[in-house]
């Protein structure tokens, strides 16, 4: 058999033709020659049905279901704060709170996290909205007052203004640095040195804004004598327990007067 198969192997390929018959040594004989293998001599059948995309488990892909998801029961209501479980003065920590709460209860159901999600932001929304038109409504309030003031209050606010916030910061850094080195160096010496760099500064600040500098360092001195003078009085009623030993009355009184400086060089026109 094994030479039968060497031989088969060893002649040229004829052109592939109809079987008609078995040979009585396993050949097929045709005419036109040998060109086939009989069943015994052939190798055993593998057969497999493959189905791309159409199996049974794609099938059940596409048809996912919830089934063993838990499953949000208020996710239909549409009031915000009782699908969250909350109280309509709720603080936003607490809204929060509850949506964290049961986000991570019913994670995998994307219709409850849906509107969880939703009703948690139509109550942030709902409260940015109402802060917004309480801080229109209190300047609306502040200025209304303001007109309706007599004439002497309408021409002493006329001399204040309001800057930036940046300037407000940046201004206040610098005298709180001002402050934090006279007490760090009163025991050495006086807050003499810190008070000049404070009013030299408030002269320029103001100069910046009245552009004259006469004008500005008349009003910066100004400034200077009014803190003082209210520091001297307002110092001595200080309780003594609260200083501390080594801050004396000039620091305080220093004290009081960077502080005029600062709203001085800042608010004023």
């Amino acid at each position: 058999m094994q030479a039968t198969a060497a031989a088969f192997l060893a002649r040229p390929h004829p052109r592939l033709l109809r079987i008609g018959r078995w040979g009585p040594d396993g050949i097929a004989l045709v005419r036109g020659g040998i060109v086939a293998l009989p069943p015994r001599l052939r190798g055993p059948r593998c057969s497999m049905s493959l189905s791309i995309g159409g199996g049974a488990g794609a099938s059940e892909d596409r048809g996912f279901s919830y089934e063993h998801v838990p499953v949000f029961p208020r996710y239909r209501i549409r009031d915000p704060y009782k699908l969250l479980g909350v109280d309509r003065d709720a603080s936003e920590e607490e809204i929060r709170s509850a949506r964290n709460f049961l986000i991570q209860q019913y994670a995998g159901h994307e219709p409850s996290e849906e509107a969880i999600e939703g009703a948690y932001e139509k109550i942030i929304m709902k409260s940015y909205q109402q802060r917004k038109k309480t801080k229109i409504n209190l300047k609306t309030k502040l200025k209304k007052r303001v007109e309706e003031s007599p004439s002497w209050v309408k021409a002493l606010l006329g001399y204040f203004e309001v800057p930036s916030m940046d300037i407000i910061s940046r201004r206040l850094f610098f005298f709180a640095f001002i402050a934090g080195w006279s007490i760090a160096t009163s025991a050495e010496n006086g807050p003499a040195f810190q008070l000049a760099i404070s009013l030299f500064s408030c002269i320029y600040f103001l100069n910046e804004k009245m552009k004259n500098l006469l004008r500005a360092s008349t009003t910066g001195f100004g400034v200077l004598v009014g803190g003082w003078i209210v520091g001297s009085l307002l110092v001595p009623l200080i309780p003594t327990f609260i200083i501390p030993p080594s801050w004396s009355l000039e620091l305080l009184t220093s004290l009081v007067a960077y502080v005029f400086l600062f709203l001085g060089c800042t608010f004023l026109k």
